[in-house]
């Protein structure tokens, strides 16, 4: 009898451990359901052991606004009235009076393009200060192709915004996939263009108190606005011979040519560039 009870008994331990399971699988089971009806059930999206639900998801980055150009542009945007303020001084100087500089200010909004065509206008070559602010302006092409996704409303609404689209402007709105944040941008852009402006204005009324530009070294701002945009493209034996070859048409011309021709005709050397492919 002793023999027989021993497995007798294991059983009956075994049965009573396994209603017991099953008793605390439902208690849990209910309370688990308890719980869920009264968060209404969480959705959850499980990553490896990892399971995020609406409590501990990371939340989706605010959308950016049009304050958010101001703030980025802030900190060069006073150098930017700066500098207009320069060109409104040299286009006075240069004979276009007091109205057409701040026009130009207003509707071209392009720097280099800007102290370019003064540059030749103050020597005489009007059709060569238009060619040479083209070429310069021609690098907004490319630029507008990435902008242009992101613009939205009429076509009256677009070209006005297109109008915005600057160096700075189009920098400081970029989104890291290759396009652009069109609040940011305008943002950006309204904030260059008042100081553009009204530093022009401030360079054509001031330029009687100022007087000869030379005074102030106003008159190198050319050379140097160019020299600033050329160093940084000087990265390869192409760019370098470039310059070089730019530099020697240029030269070459000045003594025998009219005012301007130089400038478009050394754009001629960027020709080099076909040599990578």
């Amino acid at each position: 009898m002793r023999e027989s009870s021993g497995p007798s008994l294991r059983s009956s331990r075994v049965r009573a451990l396994g209603r017991r399971s099953r008793d605390g699988s439902a208690a849990v089971s209910r309370a688990t359901a308890s719980r869920c009806a009264r968060r209404r059930f969480e959705p959850r999206i499980v990553i490896g052991s990892i399971a995020l639900t609406a409590d501990n998801a990371t939340p989706a980055p605010a959308a950016r606004t049009y304050r958010d150009g101001v703030r980025a542009i802030a900190p060069i945007a006073p150098m930017a009235a700066i500098f207009s303020a320069s060109f409104g001084v040299l286009a006075t100087a240069a004979g276009m009076g007091t109205v057409a500089p701040i026009v130009m200010s207003a509707t071209t909004f392009a720097g280099s393009a800007q102290f370019a065509a003064v540059a030749v206008i103050g020597t005489g070559g009007a059709l060569a200060a238009i060619g040479a602010a083209g070429l310069l302006n021609a690098r907004y092409a490319p630029i507008s192709l990435t902008v242009a996704p992101a613009m939205s409303g009429s076509f009256l609404s677009r070209l006005v915004q297109s109008q915005l689209i600057v160096d700075e402007s189009w920098a400081v709105s970029q989104t890291g996939d290759g396009g652009v944040d069109r609040r940011v941008l305008v943002g950006a852009g309204t904030t260059l263009w008042f100081c553009w402006v009204g530093g022009t204005v401030v360079g054509v009324f001031g330029a009687e108190l100022i007087g000869d530009p030379e005074r102030f070294g106003l008159d190198a701002a050319f050379p140097a606005l160019f020299l600033a945009l050329l160093v940084p493209q000087l990265r390869d034996r192409f760019a370098v011979a470039a310059a070089l070859l730019g530099a020697a048409i240029a030269l070459a011309l000045v003594p025998v040519s009219a005012a301007g021709i130089p400038i478009v005709a050394a754009s001629a050397a960027c020709l080099i560039g076909l040599a990578r492919r």
